[in-house]
């Protein structure tokens, strides 16, 4: 086997020793970090991990951020649901480090919240006497957040990249309770003729929020009184997601080419409602698709969410459904504006969202361009 293929089976590797070390732990873990960036990946059902390439690469995929074109890369992403309740924001840069072809290396940062704000706090709605008075009635956030490091390094004289994402999670309900949490992302790229594949391996390193709870003794007699549980701090743990992504890309000449991506999440947490499940793993398939004309205009679609459901005509009939995304995106000078029509969280099949998100591009400016420039102002 030649050396470039080593680092590509040791992360396979890693991944096969993971998914026999799992225990059983707790479903749904961080999942506002499976929401996704960018409305270019929503618009193709975020089935991106092998195609990316951009500063959005960060979160998908670190190794694609070798295929950086640009010294420097900003994104931005706004999104809400449940009528504006909800709010997902995403900030996220990437520079690269290194240009040389056969030593390419990409750093990243990526910054994600989900919140809810403005919730009222009614603890202290109902007065000692027993008559209810609305002035003690307050408000607080619940909010999550994600810092991501990355970093990307293309191996030397081969068609492999390597990545990974060293992130911290801060989650936040309040003053009553609070977690920090840490966890390592593993991701790789090879290219060959047309084709892509990525491999990327969420909290590989088992991603560990440890929630703290401060509730005052007036808080705690709410909980018993109304028949509510007392928190406790506890330890978080999210298990292992691996995503298996291949890509075929064909340039169909000067104006035309195109990218069609088939993705696999792979969750092995317990059973999930996808199409493939087995007594080991949970398979997702998600697949998308992406129209480019001339570097200007771009054209999305993609399928995913596919799941079994009762007909509701024959309750004793199961039916598959799935969910179709599409979006648009368009790119004048250093600004690229994508939107999609799509199912933020997967939440249902009729809970859509208007999805826009914008990427800057920075040049090094050329200094004989710069020279020209001052030679027009005499």
């Amino acid at each position: 086997m030649s050396l470039h293929f080593r680092a590509f089976w040791i992360l396979l590797l890693i991944c096969n020793f993971a998914l026999q070390g799992l225990a059983q732990t707790p479903k749904y873990s961080n999942e506002f970090l499976t929401i996704g960036v960018s409305a270019r990946a929503h618009g193709m059902s975020n089935a991106v991990v092998a195609s990316t390439s951009d500063v959005h690469a960060g979160f998908w995929n670190p190794a694609g951020l070798t295929e950086l074109e640009l010294p420097f890369q900003v994104s931005a992403m706004h999104a809400e649901w449940f009528a504006g309740i909800a709010k997902y924001d995403y900030l996220g840069i990437a520079k690269k480090l290194n240009a040389n072809p056969n030593k390419e290396s990409t750093f990243g940062f990526s910054l994600i919240r989900l919140g809810v704000d403005n919730i009222p706090n009614t603890f202290y709605l109902v007065s000692p006497d027993g008559s209810i008075n609305y002035d003690n009635v307050s408000q607080f956030s619940a909010a999550d957040y994600a810092l991501l490091f990355s970093y990307a390094q293309r191996i030397p004289y081969s068609r492999i990249s390597i990545g990974g994402n060293a992130k911290i999670i801060r989650r936040v309900v309040g003053s009553f309770g609070n977690a920090w949490g840490f966890g390592i992302d593993l991701g790789s790229q090879y290219k060959r003729g047309n084709w892509r594949f990525g491999l990327m391996a969420r909290d590989i390193s088992f991603t560990f929020n440890g929630w703290n709870f401060n509730l005052t003794p007036e808080e705690k007699d709410v909980f018993l009184r109304t028949g509510n549980e007392i928190p406790s701090s506890t330890l978080e743990i999210t298990t292992p997601r691996f995503i298996l992504g291949g890509a075929w890309v064909k340039k169909f000449n000067s104006r035309i080419s195109l990218i069609a991506e088939l993705d696999l999440d792979i969750t092995t947490d317990g059973e999930r409602n996808v199409l493939i499940s087995t007594s080991l793993l949970e398979i997702d398939p998600h697949a998308g698709l992406e129209i480019n004309y001339r570097d200007l205009l771009f054209l999305r679609a993609g399928i995913g969410n596919i799941q079994k459901a009762r007909d509701d005509v024959d309750p004793e009939k199961f039916i598959y459904t799935v969910q179709p995304n599409m979006g648009i995106g368009i790119h004048l000078s250093k600004f690229t504006i994508d939107y999609a029509f799509t199912d933020l969280g997967n939440v249902s099949q009729v809970l859509y969202s208007h999805i826009f998100s914008l990427k800057i591009d920075f040049k090094k400016k050329d200094p004989l361009e710069e020279l020209d420039n001052q030679d027009d102002l005499f």
